[in-house]
């Protein structure tokens, strides 16, 4: 039986997608930015399976901001007719705030203090179970780290059991290297079904969090070739799984799919100076054929170069190192800014799509109980 959820921050669906391959549905969705609701509303018909099963919403829910819907609001929305047993709120606020390249704003930005509103719009709606999704900056700065766990506190206080991880989309088996931190939480009254056992407060490193002992610490597991020179040709190493080299992403592109002529036309010199592989500088980072590309991170125009060509990677190009399906369309009168900026914003899809399957296998005895009503 699917899962019902309730999506914040739905951005361009990344994270539903991830979900509802696993076997989530998601039942409302929360996009504040129009263009991205736009987008959203615009794409997620052309993925026929999962709108077909009725899996993801078909448009944006609610665009007003969170911080002006109410709990009550969004259930009465969410479940006209009654409110099942078993449901789930997933949702990252927005990073700016805590990102390393921002101002390190925190919770005192416009868009940090949404982390907030998002806990308080938890501990009143009082799923079953929850995540949350946010920036590796959260944990890194002492600032951060502090009012992150006086949010744990928050939730720990409302009856939830927590765990958190930090993940690497790359140690999943996709070819990007992007650091999240997921917190779950299941309340307490549950947590004896699924795990067996009751659990401490404040204890952790109980979940199962998704790992394949094939990419485990990728980075510092394979011998990953460095920087061409001299416009050498680099040779193809043998041990590296293909899937984590972006040459497995970006060589067999049709030219018919959506997107996938769309991009920044080349004009600086730096285009055709930069060799391949070098990401020292803060821009103009140039992909290696046979590596991982760097975190999918772009704003002001600033797109990851292609590796062989002399330009920066299309749309197209872009969305295949966030994992996105090939079926996924943007919009073709969307500025290339905006759909750069939203693709960079989502979770890698098959690093949700991992999540999730861990998640429904560890609600599995609440599923066999019969505790779903109404959502087949």
């Amino acid at each position: 039986m699917s899962i019902p959820l309730l999506s914040f921050f739905t951005g361009g669906g990344f994270l539903d997608i991830g979900f509802a391959h696993a076997g989530f549905k998601t039942v409302w969705t929360n996009e504040n930015n129009n263009t991205f609701a736009e987008i959203y509303d615009f794409a997620v018909p052309s993925l026929p399976e999962l709108f077909k099963h009725g899996k993801l919403q078909e448009k944006i829910s609610d665009r007003r901001s969170i911080e002006e819907i109410t709990p009550r609001e969004i259930l009465i929305k969410a479940f006209p007719i009654k409110r099942p047993d078993l449901f789930g709120i997933i949702g990252g606020p927005p990073c700016p705030d805590f990102a390393n390249g921002g101002k390190h704003r925190g919770h005192e930005g416009d868009h940090g203090r949404l982390s907030k509103t998002y806990i308080d719009h938890i501990c009143h709606i009082k799923p079953p179970f929850f995540v949350f999704e946010n920036v590796y900056g959260l944990l890194r700065k002492v600032k951060h780290r502090t009012f992150f766990e006086t949010l744990e506190n928050q939730l720990e206080n409302a009856g939830y059991c927590l765990d958190r991880v930090v993940l690497n989309s790359l140690d999943l088996g996709l070819a990007q290297d992007r650091e999240r931190v997921f917190l779950i939480g299941i309340k307490s009254s549950l947590i004896k079904n699924c795990l067996g056992k009751k659990l401490r407060t404040s204890e952790r490193a109980w979940f199962p969090w998704p790992k394949i002992e094939k990419y485990y610490n990728a980075k510092k597991r394979f011998d990953w070739p460095t920087i061409v020179r001299k416009r050498n040709i680099p040779r193809k190493p043998k041990r590296i799984p293909k899937e984590l080299m972006v040459y497995h992403l970006l060589s067999n592109i049709p030219k018919n799919l959506p997107n996938a002529k769309e991009g920044f036309k080349p004009y600086s010199r730096k285009f055709k100076i930069v060799c391949e592989g070098d990401i020292s500088r803060k821009s103009f980072k140039r992909l290696h054929r046979y590596r991982y590309s760097p975190t999918a991170c772009y704003g002001n125009n600033e797109v990851h170069l292609h590796p062989w060509e002399k330009r920066r990677l299309t749309v197209r190009e872009a969305m295949r190192i966030q994992g996105i399906p090939d079926e996924y369309a943007l919009p073709k009168e969307v500025s290339l800014t905006a759909k750069f900026k939203i693709i960079a914003n989502g979770v890698p899809v098959p690093l949700a799509e991992q999540i999730a399957h861990s998640l429904k296998n560890f609600l599995k005895p609440l599923n066999r109980k019969g505790s779903l009503l109404g959502y087949p």
